[in-house]
């Protein structure tokens, strides 16, 4: 097909997609003129010598019946029908509270924090006082208790430990004043760290087979009579004469053995 510059009369040979694609509106290789293709369009050019190519004029638009392809109609767009719903649905959001209903209180939890704590520190210190002596005679926690009593203005008990006594010196004779009686002197050491009270002395006399003759248990109220030392206790590291006097069995007793309760 062919199409013709109005302006330089220059004849292109066009094709109809490049028709299509500019709707017939296209711009002249030579003089850059922009000019509608259709309306010089012709499929044979006329013969040569010639100036312009025949208009085309149209009075009504061509009818076209030569029918190619038509593609199928397209079926009407059909509503979908809701899914029923429940109508109890429509409440689901809904929340209705009585008037009289409070608000939830927060749950306190350090009161029963305090209180188990409070428990804890009771029955820590019920132990500690059923277990008192062995802690106190503890070489680790025996320390820190005095440290911290000596600090608090406080007194500890007083906690024997008979193994830790030890009987430095002692001397047996006949009593100076009292006809048929012994006097006992002895002399104590206290090698715990701690003080101690002063014990329950036991005794023993026994003749030269090994026989025991008499035996006396002597309580410390009995050999000592100040209230003040009783209750001082012997001090650690510290030492204490003992005077006891005890029936003379006769001439027949030679041994004499000690013990401390």
């Amino acid at each position: 097909m062919y199409a013709q510059c109005p302006g330089c009369l220059t004849v292109f040979s066009v094709n109809t997609e490049t028709l299509a694609q500019a709707r017939g509106e296209v711009v002249c290789g030579h003089c850059d003129a922009i000019f509608d293709a259709l309306a010089s369009l012709c499929d044979q050019l006329p013969p040569e010598p010639f100036q312009q190519l025949p208009p085309r004029t149209l009075d009504l638009p061509p009818r076209l019946d030569l029918a190619v392809y038509r593609p199928p109609a397209e079926l009407p767009a059909v509503a979908e029908t809701p899914a029923p719903h429940d109508v109890l649905d429509e409440f689901a959001d809904l929340v209705v509270a009585p008037r009289f209903a409070r608000r939830p209180e927060k749950k306190r939890r350090w009161p029963w924090i305090t209180a188990c704590t409070l428990l804890l520190l009771g029955l820590a210190a019920q132990v500690a006082w059923a277990k008192r002596d062995v802690l106190i005679a503890d070489d680790t926690a025996g320390p820190l208790l005095r440290s911290a009593c000596a600090t608090l203005g406080c007194q500890l008990p007083l906690v024997q430990d008979t193994s830790r006594l030890i009987m430095v010196a002692r001397d047996v004779q006949a009593h100076p004043s009292v006809p048929g009686a012994l006097l006992i002197t002895t002399n104590l050491r206290n090698d715990a760290p701690f003080a101690q009270p002063y014990p329950t002395v036991s005794i023993t006399l026994s003749d030269a087979n090994g026989n025991r003759l008499a035996m006396r248990r002597l309580r410390p109220t009995e050999y000592l009579s100040d209230n003040a030392v009783l209750q001082a206790g012997i001090p650690p590291g510290g030492s204490a004469a003992l005077m006891l006097e005890v029936e003379d069995p006769g001439g027949k007793a030679v041994a004499f053995e000690f013990g401390f309760e």
